[in-house]
This record gives structure tokens, C-alpha cells and sequence, in this order.
């Protein structure tokens, strides 16, 4: 297929999103002696962490809430679950994981190879993410990744989130690129690949968890090394 420019989501698809989110969470447990608050089981907690995240994160690319509102409510509601209503405790805790999470750097098994592999073919890759601006360019740096992509496109810088159509003609205005010659790869069947769908744009399912592919994609994966079959 005559594609030039590749578009990726980064958390869940090349940025191990849950396995970093799990080691800071359990560093920021430990540093803010939550045992002592009566939460004994980490797994437990990330959890109920986990839980609340994945349905806030739904509201928040819907457009029910704002950024904010995620950003600490999540741990609010972790807290909850415990019978722990401190809101100060909640929002250090937000503060904290936002500064502590980009700095991790588990990526998922072949991510630094694909990249090398497309840069080396002629393809110009670009990023397309929900995630928040400064987080998203801290994980590109402290993983290594920053280096591969011509265009970040974040849901904040471009007012607009996945599945909106407005934030991929913003990336094809941005990046330069010509829709036909567009390809996006992403985990999020809703987000990345409904959304790629609506801009009228191939799309690539990255499945690492063999999820139901209940949305049609142009392609699907289930590991980062068998777009070298595609592309």
C-alpha cells in the first residue's frame, strides 16, 4: 500500500501504559505510607485504581468531563473504596503520579525495533494521543521515543479528542499529510480505530490483550513485529 505517514496512539499500543502506571502507584504507596491508612493490599488497590481510571477515561474522551476532573478523581475514588474521603490525599497523589509516571520506561516487546524498522523504510511517523501534552512528551523522552516522531498530536493541544474527527484532520493539517497516503495503529477500537474510521483514514488494531474486534479495522496484530508483514 503506498503509505507515507504512520499515525500512532502511544498508551497501550508502544508505551506499556499499565505496567508504568502499576509501578507508580506502588512507589507512591509506599512513600505516602498508605498500609497506614488502612490500605494493606497494593494489587488490591491498583485495582480499584485500574477500575476507576478505565470508566473515567471513558467519560473523559466522550467529553463528560474535563482533564482535571480525571486527573484526581481517580484516586478519589480508589480511596473510596477504602472509606477514605481525603481530598488533599487525593489530589497530592494525582500531582505525584503525573510527575512520577512519565518518567517510567517499559515499552511494549518490539516498539524500539518497528520504529527503527518504519524510520529505515521512509515512512514518517506521527503520534495521535489522548494523553495530556507535557505528560505524553516526558514519556516520549525518558523512553527513548521521542527522536521517531515528526508531529506529537495530544487531545489538549488540539482541542479535541479520539474519536472526534477533528483532532485527525488537525494531525493530517499538522503533519502535512495526505489522507490516502495515512495509515493510524492503535490499541483503542473506539478511539483509535473508530476514530480513524470516521476520518475516512486505513487503520491498524493492535491487539495485544485478544480482545473482540467488534469494530472493523483495515488490519489487525497482536504484536508490534507483524506490521514488518504490512508495512
Amino acid at each position: 500500500m503506498p503509505y507515507k505517514h504512520i499515525f500512532f496512539d502511544l498508551d497501550h499500543t508502544l508505551w506499556d501504559f499499565e505496567t508504568n502506571a502499576k509501578a507508580t502507584l506502588q512507589d507512591l504507596y509506599h512513600s505516602n505510607q498508605l498500609i497506614d491508612r488502612g490500605i494493606t493490599d497494593f494489587d488490591a488497590f491498583f485495582e480499584r485504581y485500574s477500575y476507576h481510571n478505565e470508566r473515567l477515561w471513558d467519560r473523559y474522551t466522550k467529553g463528560f468531563i474535563k482533564q482535571e476532573e480525571l486527573r484526581w478523581k481517580r484516586m478519589w475514588l480508589a480511596l473510596l473504596d477504602y472509606k477514605i474521603a481525603d481530598e488533599t490525599l487525593a489530589r497530592g497523589l494525582a500531582a505525584q503520579f503525573l510527575e512520577l509516571l512519565p518518567t517510567k520506561q517499559h515499552l511494549f516487546p518490539y516498539t524500539i525495533e518497528i520504529l527503527t524498522y518504519l524510520k529505515n523504510k521512509g515512512y514518517v511517523l506521527h503520534l495521535i494521543t489522548n494523553g495530556f501534552e507535557s505528560v505524553q512528551h516526558r514519556k516520549l523522552k525518558y523512553s527513548g521515543l521521542t527522536d521517531f516522531f515528526d508531529e506529537v498530536i495530544t487531545s489538549e493541544a488540539s482541542n479535541s479528542i479520539k474519536p472526534d474527527v477533528a483532532i485527525f484532520e488537525y494531525a493530517l493539517q499538522k503533519s502535512g499529510a495526505q489522507l490516502a497516503e495515512s495509515i493510524m495503529i492503535g490499541d483503542n477500537l473506539e478511539a483509535d480505530i473508530q476514530g480513524g474510521n470516521n476520518a475516512g483514514m486505513d487503520t491498524i488494531f493492535v491487539n495485544h490483550v485478544n480482545a473482540d474486534p467488534y469494530i472493523p479495522s483495515t488490519y489487525v496484530i497482536h504484536h508490534l513485529k507483524e506490521l514488518e508483514n504490512i508495512l
